[in-house]
């Protein structure tokens, strides 16, 4: 039987889909795809999450693309794989249990349903449901997608989930949106006690602390008078994938700092 063809169009099925041992089914993927490395290193690229090259991805004929609606524009994307009549999934994950939702999807899509509980279960051993601290207590921590305008998450994250895992808060836990920008204002007036620097589609050797702590609108806030700037990849927060247990290992041991010291 003939092993199925997929293409990927973000980094975050990509690394699902490798997670789940079906790496040899991936015959494309997306510009930014970057993990796991030795098996994206040879594939076919088939243009940005945004605008992949539909006659690229065509060409390679898949039985499968896995697509995304996490960014306003990927729609477009769902689009125009409807026109050309390609087979998709496209999750679109808002909370931690979502993840765990289409990494089943995916692995019943892949003809693999019995890998989905294991890497599941390694996934929830990694973050806990209960930290130990009560809800809204512990220190609040403020993740920024990017600088300018200031774009931080809200409710309906996946980060939501991993901050409060990690036994802290975040400033906007209690609005209803995915993610918006914040003036200079609300962040004086939210006065994280950290701040988390996971600049989306940046490589982490270029984020600048000093962008942070240079503003001059922010130096009254606790997170810049104490020098609590910190950095940890989008690729453990940003991506709705197995290393989001990365990214919450990271902000665990931030909100230990700040406990610590408090």
């Amino acid at each position: 039987m003939p092993r199925m063809r997929v293409v990927s169009l973000n980094c975050s099925n990509t690394e699902i889909l490798c997670a789940l041992g079906c790496a040899e089914m991936l015959v494309g993927v997306d510009d930014h795809s970057d993990f796991p490395p030795d098996v994206v290193a040879g594939l076919p690229r088939v243009g940005p999450d945004l605008t992949p090259d539909m006659k690229r991805i065509q060409a390679l004929s898949p039985d499968l693309v896995l697509a995304s609606l996490t960014v306003p524009g990927h729609e477009k994307v769902i689009a125009n794989l409807q026109q050309v009549g390609l087979e998709y999934l496209a999750p679109e994950p808002t909370a931690l249990e979502d993840v765990y939702g289409d990494i089943r999807t995916v692995a019943d899509a892949l003809g693999v349903p019995d890998r989905a509980a294991g890497l599941i279960g390694g996934m929830r051993d990694a973050i806990p449901d209960d930290p130990g601290i009560g809800p809204g207590n512990g220190p609040s921590i403020l993740v920024q997608w990017w600088p300018k305008p200031v774009i931080v998450p809200g409710r309906l994250s996946w980060v939501n989930d991993l901050i409060r895992a990690a036994g802290a808060v975040n400033p906007l836990g209690g609005e209803e949106v995915k993610s918006r920008p914040l003036e200079n204002k609300e962040i004086r007036d939210i006065d994280p006690e950290a701040i988390v620097m996971s600049w989306c589609g940046v490589d982490p050797r270029k984020y600048r602390e000093d962008v942070i702590y240079n503003n001059p609108e922010w130096t009254g806030v606790r997170a810049i008078r104490n020098r609590r700037v910190y950095t940890v990849p989008e690729a453990y927060l940003g991506r709705p994938s197995p290393r989001l247990t990365s990214g919450c290992l990271a902000l665990r041991s931030i909100a230990a700092t700040l406990r610590s010291i408090a």
